[in-house]
């Protein structure tokens, strides 16, 4: 059964309110609907899709795996936890964390993981957070490329789509370096 739908509903109110970093402020899940039709761009199954929709939500909104799995079953459950930092960890520690666990991902979370970043480095380009000084901004280019070069194969068919990304993203905060 395609669990899609009900993902794309549930995310959506539970991240209800919640904003992006960026300058322009758009809703949260304007994020989970581009990594979602990325992952499913790139030949990601209707778990993966799933996965993709539900990927903040135990790290963002209280819900918990125990919940994800009840509702959406173990399967999708299990990607997400893949992708769910420890919240209770300083964020230093886990974006450390996000490159040693990167080679380990499931096919899956690879995909999920390379589209999230790919999201992330597209805002970084449209819509940088205003209080992100330049070297925030390139430090974050820099480890999104490490933790993407770190994944498995699961990641392959967005890899020439997220270095595209990459080389935009850093002309277009190196130019804005200028400004």
């Amino acid at each position: 059964m395609d669990m899609t739908p009900d993902a794309r509903a549930f995310a959506k109110a539970a991240h209800a309110g919640q904003l992006r970093k960026g300058a322009a402020q758009e809703p949260y899940f304007v994020h989970l609907e581009e990594v979602a039709a990325l992952v499913a761009a790139f030949g990601g199954d209707a778990v993966a899709v799933a996965a993709a929709w539900l990927h903040d939500t135990v790290e963002d909104c209280g819900v918990t795996q125990a919940d994800l799995a009840a509702r959406f079953g173990a399967e999708i459950a299990a990607v997400v936890a893949e992708l769910t930092d420890d919240k209770a960890l300083p964020k230093a520690e886990r974006k450390r964390l996000q490159q040693v666990h990167a080679p380990h991902k499931s096919p899956r979370a690879a995909l999920v993981k390379i589209c999230d970043k790919l999201s992330n480095i597209r805002a970084l380009q449209l819509s940088p957070p205003a209080d992100w000084p330049l070297a925030r901004r390139l430090a974050y280019l820099d480890w999104a490329e490490a933790v993407v070069g770190a994944l498995p194969s699961g990641a392959d068919p967005a890899r020439p789509a997220f270095a595209a990304q990459l080389a935009a993203s850093r002309a277009a905060v190196g130019a804005g370096a200028g400004a």
